[in-house]
């Protein structure tokens, strides 16, 4: 199969903020058939199929290796992928669909601050009632994993299909393992996260699949996405500084570098005086105020769109990955 299929959101938020990452990398998606449709492309790529699928469905597809690349979110990796770091890749994360994987008790709990607490707590719990304390979630396996992890074995799941906060309030569960992204509402359903009860921090992610049909074409395609995204993210880091003076010696462009955390991007001065520095936003005028300091008499600041390197992190990440 020569077409690279990258599955991203089909609905919401998490779709706008995709669509943007791509557009915002010179890739921007289109739906061919319309709004409804839940095939696309890529715009000035030929060999790039878009797919429009639920964030749960982009993880199972990339698992099976039906897809090449997803955008979806670590949680769901994690949770739905036996073996994850095995069979997908992070390649990159998105800046987007942030929210925490926390465990969490009721406010009235007093006692029960931390994972320690929980554990003597649950092993009373199973002495007084003869039954393990029940905690509602939709995240069984990332669930089983951390309370293993703290040695918390008194407990029993109960899947969760509904409002997963509202189940201690209902009498369904004692506690809960659900996702937040405030805690607001956690708390008004009188629950609190436990100090060292954070699963997990999760983002939207770049992930691959490694049992997708990685052919030469598809690995080239995927070269050409990594090569935009990763230009993109490289120019964001970065100013262009230009200016040109008699006193622009390599030894001055060394203590820049040291101090203000410049990259020469074309090496050192031209024949003429003629410098091009990247510099951090942040460091512009300080920079800007040594180069005159030191004889310049004009220095140009210009936005970056794009700095293609050489070498391709992404893609580098990615092939070593394949080659595992």
């Amino acid at each position: 199969m020569s077409t690279l299929i990258v599955a991203v959101p089909s609905k919401g938020r998490l779709q706008e903020n995709a669509e943007a990452f791509f557009s915002h990398a010179g890739l921007a998606l289109a739906k061919s058939g319309g709004a409804r449709d839940y095939r696309g492309t890529m715009a000035n790529l030929d060999n790039i199929e878009i797919a429009y699928l639920s964030a749960g469905e982009i993880a199972s597809n990339l698992a099976r290796g039906t897809v090449h690349l997803g955008v979806t979110g670590e949680d769901l990796v994690r949770e739905s992928i036996v073996d994850a770091d095995r069979r997908v890749i992070m390649i990159e994360r998105l800046g987007f669909g942030g929210a925490n994987v926390v465990v969490a008790v009721p406010q009235a709990w007093i006692d029960v601050r931390t994972m320690a607490d929980l554990d003597d707590v649950s092993t009373g719990f199973r002495t007084q009632h003869n039954r393990r304390m029940r905690v509602a979630t939709k995240y069984i396996n990332l669930t089983r994993g951390f309370f293993a992890t703290h040695n918390v074995v008194d407990y029993r799941i109960v899947e969760s299909a509904g409002a997963t906060e509202g189940a201690p309030a209902t009498g369904a569960a004692e506690m809960i393992v659900d996702i937040t992204t405030t805690g607001a509402t956690l708390a008004a359903n009188g629950l609190k996260v436990l100090d060292d009860g954070v699963i997990l921090r999760s983002q939207a992610n770049l992930v691959a699949s490694k049992d997708a049909d990685w052919s030469p074409q598809a690995r080239e395609s995927a070269r050409v996405i990594l090569d935009h995204i990763a230009a993109r993210a490289r120019a964001a880091k970065y100013r262009e500084v230009r200016t040109r003076f008699t006193g622009a010696t390599a030894d001055l462009l060394s203590e820049a570098q040291t101090r203000f955390g410049v990259v020469l991007p074309f090496g050192g001065p031209t024949s003429s005086g003629m410098i091009t520095l990247h510099c951090p936003p942040a460091q512009l005028y300080a920079l800007g105020s040594f180069l005159r300091d030191h004889g310049a008499d004009t220095v140009s600041v210009a936005s970056l769109d794009y700095v293609l390197d050489r070498e391709n992190p992404l893609f580098a990440k990615l092939e070593n990955f394949l080659r595992s």
